[in-house]
């Protein structure tokens, strides 16, 4: 199934878009009713909190009453702690059930106020941000909670800010404007890129484009580059080796948009274990058949690799799996730290791009005809890493 985390500030209209999700087919977990629900009355939650932290939190009803909880832990670091030892294994716990519960098919919309705040971004497919300027925002809370300004301002400093939170964001839902045009947008989300998305994960199909359009340079590409990496190591293991490679990776450069990375690996038997499964969990599918790189200088023997792709049709990337200290591990590393470091190459290069995309668009002729030049390109780069002592 899909994985989705969605988020957005206090009175952005995150609830109104994970009802439209809910009428379009997905399956909403909604993080802050399964907080409420592990320490409902009865619940072992709430007698670990009262065991905690008296009955003082208690109301009338014997129900938690999360002012009083407040007014304990909000200064005490420590009480704090306690707290979330308490509920945050049991919120994780629920929400793995409810996750459990829904088809197959499914795609799973986590609705999480804090998501960004508390670091879950890596553990979903894809994260959705809705953002609305903060004078919205005040409005809307005044309007319908009947807040005032200043809990309103102060419920909104406590929170991440929008720079943090596009940080996380594959997707950003702008919710200043009608109802009707959120909907407009979250319908288009849903079928141009959830939907597909869930079937790419679930048949492990790659998305591959056929013909080569430069774009950029965009400077949002290493960051995008940083989300998909987070994901890499927590599907490969925390303490795997990940690194931007390929034209994307090289400021200032134009490049097909789409992201290189390559992930090391002790062996290829390593990359053709379990390994390959957890990645196309995480939505990078291995692509089929055999995979090398052209050995530079050549005649050589050609350099092995696996290839896999992201599932993802809004955001296509090639993740090359390679052997540590290999050749061609080593040749990837040297070639993008030499064009960072070179300007006329770096120049040379998006020249011979454009040449190349207007003579041979499509995806096969154009990689086969750069490869004269790249292997001029070894030779100059490791010119350089000679003198400078480059190593990977």
């Amino acid at each position: 199934m899909l994985m989705v985390g969605l988020t957005g500030g206090i009175g952005s209209g995150k609830s109104a878009v994970a009802s439209r999700l809910a009428a379009l087919g997905a399956v909403i977990i909604d993080a802050d009713r399964v907080a409420r629900d592990v320490v409902a009355p009865g619940t072992e939650g709430l007698a670990e909190i009262v065991a905690a932290f008296s009955d003082r939190v208690l109301d009338a009803q014997g129900a938690l009453d999360r002012a009083a909880l407040g007014a304990v832990v909000f200064a005490d670091a420590a009480a704090r702690r306690r707290l979330e030892a308490i509920t945050h294994p049991r919120v994780r716990a629920r929400t793995a059930e409810l996750a459990a519960a829904a088809p197959p098919d499914a795609v799973v919309v986590n609705d999480v106020p804090l998501l960004v705040e508390v670091g879950l971004a890596p553990t979903y497919h894809l994260v959705v941000v809705v953002q609305t300027a903060v004078a919205t925002r005040l409005a809307r809370l005044a309007h319908d909670r009947g807040m005032d300004r200043a809990e309103a301002e102060r419920r909104i400093a406590a929170q991440a800010d929008d720079a943090r939170r596009q940080a996380a964001a594959d997707v950003v839902l702008t919710n200043d404007g009608p109802l009707d045009e959120l909907h407009a947008a979250v319908d288009a989300l849903w079928h141009e890129r959830l939907v597909p998305y869930e079937r790419n994960v679930r048949e492990r199909h790659a998305v591959r484009p056929e013909q080569v359009v430069l774009t950029g340079p965009d400077p949002s590409w290493p960051q995008q580059y940083a989300r998909l990496a987070a994901r890499i190591r927590r599907a490969a293991g925390a303490d795997v080796r990940v690194d931007h490679i390929g034209s994307t990776a090289v400021p200032g450069l134009a490049a097909k948009d789409v992201i290189d990375i390559q992930l090391t690996v002790s062996s290829l038997a390593e990359a053709d274990g379990a390994l390959a499964e957890r990645l196309a969990d995480a939505g990078f599918p291995r692509l089929p058949g055999d995979w090398w790189d052209n050995p530079r200088p050549p005649g050589s023997a050609r350099w092995e690799k696996r290839l896999h792709g992201s599932a993802d049709p809004g955001r296509p990337v090639y993740l090359h799996l390679r052997v540590a200290g290999s050749p061609g591990w080593r040749y990837a590393l040297l070639m993008r730290d030499h064009l960072r470091a070179d300007p006329g190459q770096r120049a040379a290069y998006l020249q011979l791009k454009r040449e190349l995309v207007a003579s041979a668009p499509d995806s096969a002729t154009y990689g086969t005809l750069k490869d004269p030049w790249f292997d001029e390109e070894h030779l100059r780069a490791e010119e350089w890493a000679a003198q400078t002592g480059w190593r990977p």
